[in-house]
C-alpha cells in the first residue's frame, strides 16, 4: 500500500515552546484518518507542516515530496480545508469557481457546478449573502472538484447546525472519497465521524498518543458495564479509564482479550471520544 504521508521526529518549535514533539506518523492511501486531540494539542501545526506552511525539524514526505521545498507542486494534488478559511464578501459564487478554474490546472469547474445545483446555493449569489452553512458548501465544491489526492480537513463544520455537519461528511463521502484518496479530518465532533474514519491518531501536547487502525483498535481496547458488585473485581484488571453509571461503573481496558471479562459485565468496543478521554486522562 502507497503511503501518501511519512513523518519522522517532526518537530516545530515556537521559542521554547514545542508545539510538534518528535512526531512519527505513516499515514497509507486510502484511508480517512481521524487527527484528534484537545486545542492546542499540535493539530493544526501538524496539518501547516503538511501543507508546506511553515517550516519544521525532522523528515516529512507528503507523497514523496518535502512540503515546504515543494509547495507549489504539492498544492496541485491537495485540496485544503480550514476552520478558518474565507471568501471575498463581495465576489459571486460563479466567479469564485472561475477564479479556481484558471489558478488551478486539476479543477473541474463542471464538477462544481454540478455539486452545487444539489443545493441552494445560485451561482449569482455574493458570498456576502451566504449563511456560513453554504459558504462551507462551496468550499467543499471546490476542493472536490480539484483532482487531488489528498484532501486535508481542518475543523471543517467549525460552528455548523447539526443539519449541515451531517450533510458535509455524506458529501464528501459520495462525490470525493475513493480507494485512491486519502482524507485528514480535525474535529470536536468526534461522535459524528467516528462512522466514516478507518484510521484514528490522538496528539497531545505535540506527541502522538495512539495512532491505529479502527480494527486494531477494537482488538486491543475493551469496555466493560460492570454492576456495583462487581467493581472490586474489575479493579484487579488495571483499567486504563473508569467512570461512575447508574449502579455501577463503566470500564475500558488495555490489550488482550481476557475470556473473564463477559463474567465481570458486559464487553463492547469502547467509542472514540470515551478512549479519547482515556488516553489523555
Amino acid at each position: 500500500m502507497n503511503t501518501i504521508i511519512k513523518a519522522k521526529g517532526v518537530t516545530k518549535l515556537y521559542g521554547g515552546f514545542a508545539a510538534l514533539n518528535n512526531v512519527d506518523l505513516d499515514i497509507p492511501a486510502g484511508r480517512i484518518v481521524g487527527l484528534i486531540g484537545p486545542n492546542g494539542a499540535g493539530k493544526s501545526t501538524l496539518l501547516r507542516c503538511m501543507m508546506g506552511m511553515t517550516n519544521h525539524h525532522g523528515e516529512l514526505s507528503v507523497m514523496s515530496m518535502k512540503p515546504a521545498e515543494s509547495r507549489r507542486q504539492l498544492m496541485q494534488k491537495v485540496a485544503y480545508i480550514a476552520d478558518t478559511a474565507v471568501l471575498p464578501k463581495w465576489i459571486r459564487v460563479a466567479q469564485l469557481l472561475e477564479y479556481a478554474e484558471g489558478v488551478h490546472p486539476n479543477f473541474d469547474r463542471k464538477r462544481a457546478e454540478s455539486f452545487l445545483a444539489k443545493t441552494q446555493i445560485k451561482l449569482k449569489s455574493k458570498v456576502s449573502t451566504l449563511s456560513k452553512g453554504m459558504t462551507t458548501q462551496v468550499h467543499l465544491a471546490i476542493a472536490i472538484s480539484i483532482d487531488a489526492k489528498l484532501l486535508v480537513l481542518d475543523e471543517p463544520t467549525l460552528g455548523l447546525d447539526i443539519l449541515y455537519r451531517k450533510q458535509f461528511y455524506e458529501q464528501l463521502l459520495n462525490d470525493f472519497f475513493d480507494e485512491q484518496r486519502t482524507i485528514i479530518i480535525t474535529t470536536h465532533q468526534v461522535e459524528e465521524v467516528e462512522a466514516l474514519l478507518s484510521d484514528v491518531v490522538f496528539i497531545q501536547q505535540g506527541k502522538i498518543v495512539l495512532d491505529m487502525s479502527m480494527e486494531e483498535l477494537s482488538e486491543r481496547f475493551y469496555q466493560v458495564e460492570v454492576s456495583n458488585d462487581r467493581i472490586s473485581e474489575a479493579s484487579k484488571l488495571n483499567p486504563i479509564y473508569r467512570t461512575k453509571t447508574l449502579g455501577g461503573e463503566r470500564i475500558i481496558i488495555e490489550g488482550s482479550h481476557n475470556s473473564d471479562l463477559p463474567s465481570i459485565g458486559t464487553v463492547t468496543t469502547p467509542s472514540i471520544a470515551d478512549l479519547f478521554m482515556a488516553k489523555m486522562a
